[in-house]
């Protein structure tokens, strides 16, 4: 509803997104997942792109944000900069959001916080051959166990391009496209079994990377992920062609 509000060109979607999108906001500071924080930061920064003097999701923002920080800070360590014991699923979306808001708010915590949680990750995210390699879904990573590497799910390279993506525009910074457009190649074939997640064919995207190959259902999410993710990386085409 976010994303509707602030990018639909269409007045008569925006305005039925709008009523929703008040309608349920109010409920959200109920919720207790840290995931779920984030991708409502991620939409109000959407909404904001229309109503940027709203009181509620201004307030809203803030709180969530906090959160998010106070998460950091009790779970945080030199050697394991997150916002949990674990990583798990859509890991990239707490270091978006915090991204996001301390760009739009001036918190410089909440953006160093954020630009340094990624910056880890991303590094916790790559082979030894230097391809993305996202956390598996079968164990996931608790803190000073191992680490699971398959299953790989396209919503961890769409959550990482989207946040480099982020990343890069608030900051510069081309090491940031530079680690966008490795994440983006995992759907292409770069990946642990150089196997392609993305199919030309269908215009699907499979979904996920196994030990010895891919999971050939293509559901809803994955293939969301991988088109979100396109969408993403021609955001750097347009910017290069604006600002060459």
């Amino acid at each position: 509803m976010g994303a509707c509000i602030g990018r639909s060109r269409r007045e008569d979607l925006r305005r039925w997104a709008a009523e929703l999108f008040n309608h349920v906001l109010p409920t959200i500071e109920e919720t207790i997942s840290p995931r779920a924080w984030a991708l409502i930061l991620v939409a109000i920064h959407e909404y904001f792109r229309h109503f940027s003097g709203d009181r509620v999701a201004n307030r809203i923002r803030d709180t969530l944000t906090q959160r998010l920080l106070d998460r950091f800070h009790a779970a945080s360590a030199e050697d394991w900069q997150w916002f949990e014991t674990a990583l798990g699923y859509g890991n990239a979306h707490l270091s978006h959001s915090l991204i996001l808001s301390g760009r739009w708010t001036s918190c410089s915590e909440a953006f160093e916080i954020g630009l340094r949680s990624l910056r880890w990750l991303m590094a916790v995210q790559t082979a030894e051959s230097g391809h993305f390699r996202p956390v598996g879904s079968n164990g996931y990573y608790v803190r000073g166990g191992l680490r699971a590497n398959f299953d790989q799910q396209p919503i961890e390279a769409w959550a990482s391009v989207a946040a480099c993506v982020e990343a890069w525009q608030a900051t510069g910074d081309q090491s940031w496209m530079s680690e966008a457009s490795r994440a983006f190649e995992w759907f292409l074939g770069r990946n642990d079994l150089g196997l392609p997640l993305y199919d030309a064919t269908s215009g699907g995207c499979f979904d996920g990377l196994q030990v010895d190959r891919v999971n050939l259902n293509q559901g809803a999410e994955s293939t969301l992920s991988f088109l979100l993710s396109l969408q993403e990386m021609r955001r750097i085409e347009s910017t290069l062609e604006t600002f060459p």
